[in-house]
């Protein structure tokens, strides 16, 4: 079967001048139409028709052969059928004739032989390159404007509605002529949005652009009641920053998909490495992420092999694996000497709810306390202080405990709701809220500490593993009280009533040193960086 791709490149274009050649992505914008037709399984043939001689130039270096356009054929009120009828060689037999345009870069060549294959197989005399893009829209009747549908529907519910791209037009060669390519049996070929992107103005450039450079992402992290709940936020935090929807992995054994709550990010459960490497080498992420504590040099090795070209990001990891990553972010330490590391509060990550919330009021006296030790408390600090504020001696107080969801027990200390001073949530969705209600807290070293800081709420902190003990943020000089980790119950009841009884100058001094620290543009740092590997 001979089937033969004309793309039509003239050189005077107005709208974008040099349109053709413009480079993009790192090469001519005529490059991807030429690559496309040169690598489909179907075309025999190529033909660009052009009156530019870098056109032409670019042609003869890619290996495509060129007919060179007549001037009468390069006016603006020239049909593109006249013009693909003109560069067919006339003393081949054709099969098929494929109209191209060089403005249509983002289009696959699975794609573009795809709907080759559906026009022989369906025998169709034209088929049409579209995008299926229903729209609520309007016409005109008699010199009113009427609507073009007889029920306003949801888009999603609305008929198909067609749209022509500009990727590509297969035609019979029996019905191309120099007024037509449409024959009496047409069909269309619906494509994605991002392969129909059609270059007539400069915004179209850049969405091109856009789509050319776009990273195939995935973040691999795993959340439970030992690890604990941060990475998980983190991970639906950053997913929420890249143009293009990542694969959010986890690993089957360690992470309950639950704890991810609604999120409509795509989850992928892996049964182990084995898995995940495996996937890695299907998939061939340009951007691999990992939010998964210490990595080992092994790890990161694997890694590397199954994703040579990847950049590689790691999360609070201060294993052995982070001299193998291209950028690492430890939020919660303090400086690290390799170059490649970026620690401290510069780069924390805030929930998006925290930057809608203004820092509390110090008021004259505490009234309300929140204890909160993020979605696992492994240490069970929320049994420990309930049972010490469940006592009379705090009736005049109230005690907000907000449990989170990887905590155990959780119906047993819904029970203290029973007491009018305290309440118990659990799973809270607008933690926010919740604390900037409050003038001071009990939580523990991690995440949530940098939430009360952005808040300004004077708190006592306690560190629920050898692992929170490095964490540096969360100290006495940023203006908490960092009683350490698992201290006896005094010690905490004795925190806790000095807080309880602190004078409103003190807690305002604390609440000075809590926002010193400029917590809310940790995302902007992160990404910035991430962008420019």
């Amino acid at each position: 079967m001979k089937i033969l791709a004309v793309i039509p490149a003239r050189a005077g274009s107005k709208g974008i001048p040099n349109k053709n050649i413009r480079i993009l992505g790192g090469h001519p914008l005529i490059y991807y139409s030429i690559k496309n037709a040169l690598s489909s399984e179907y075309i025999t043939d190529v033909v660009i028709t052009t009156d530019s001689p870098a056109v032409k130039i670019i042609a003869e270096q890619m290996g495509a052969s060129y007919k060179w356009r007549d001037e009468r054929l390069c006016g603006d009120s020239v049909t593109l059928d006249s013009v693909v009828y003109d560069a067919i060689p006339k003393d081949e037999n054709w099969d098929y004739i494929v109209t191209m345009q060089p403005t249509s870069p983002t289009l696959k060549t699975q794609t573009l032989d795809a709907a080759i294959k559906y026009a022989i197989e369906n025998d169709t005399d034209t088929l049409i390159s579209a995008i299926n893009a229903p729209h609520l829209s309007w016409g005109e009747k008699d010199g009113k404007k009427v609507p073009n549908y007889t029920e306003r529907l949801n888009r999603q519910y609305l008929p198909p509605c067609f749209m022509e791209t500009g990727a590509f037009v297969v035609s019979k060669a029996s019905v191309v002529t120099e007024k037509t390519r449409i024959g009496s049996k047409v069909d269309v070929y619906e494509i994605s949005e991002s392969e129909a992107i059609d270059i007539d103005t400069f915004s179209d450039l850049k969405l091109a652009l856009d789509a050319l450079d776009r990273k195939k992402i995935a973040i691999y992290v795993n959340g439970n009641n030992d690890r604990g709940m941060g990475h998980i936020y983190r991970a639906l935090e950053i997913a929420d920053e890249f143009f293009s929807k990542p694969d959010i992995i986890y690993d089957k054994n360690q992470t309950d998909p639950a704890i991810f709550g609604a999120t409509t990010h795509d989850l992928v459960g892996v049964d182990g490495l084995a898995e995940l490497f495996e996937r890695c080498r299907e998939q061939n992420y340009t951007l691999f992420i990992n939010d998964i504590l210490s990595t080992s040099i092994d790890y990161m090795i694997g890694l590397r092999s199954v994703l040579p070209n990847g950049k590689i990001v790691n999360f609070e990891d201060d294993g052995e694996g982070i001299t193998r990553a291209d950028l690492v972010f430890n939020a919660l330490y303090n400086e690290h000497t390799l170059p490649n590391v970026h620690s401290g509060e510069k780069y924390y990550i805030a929930n998006k709810l925290f930057l809608l919330y203004s820092p509390i009021e110090i008021k004259d006296k505490v009234k309300r306390v929140l204890i909160t030790f993020g979605g696992a408390d492994p240490q069970n600090y929320s049994d420990r202080i309930l049972n010490i504020i469940s006592n009379d001696e705090y009736k005049n107080y109230e005690f907000t405990v907000v449990l989170g969801k990887a905590k155990s027990n959780v119906e047993k200390l819904m029970e203290y709701n029973s007491y009018d001073n305290i309440e118990v949530l659990y799973n809270v969705s607008n933690m926010p809220e919740i604390m900037t209600s409050c003038d001071v807290a009990v939580t523990s070293r991690g995440r949530t500490g940098y939430e009360l800081a952005i808040l300004g709420i004077p708190s006592i902190a306690m560190a629920q593993n050898k692992r929170e003990e490095k964490h540096g943020f969360v100290s006495n000089e940023n203006g908490f009280s960092y009683i350490g980790l698992n201290p006896p119950d005094e010690i905490i009841e004795s925190n806790l009533k000095m807080y309880l009884n602190m004078s409103k100058n003190t807690r305002e001094e604390l609440q000075k040193r809590l926002l010193s620290h400029n917590l809310r543009d940790g995302r902007k740092r992160v990404m910035s960086l991430i962008n420019n590997l």
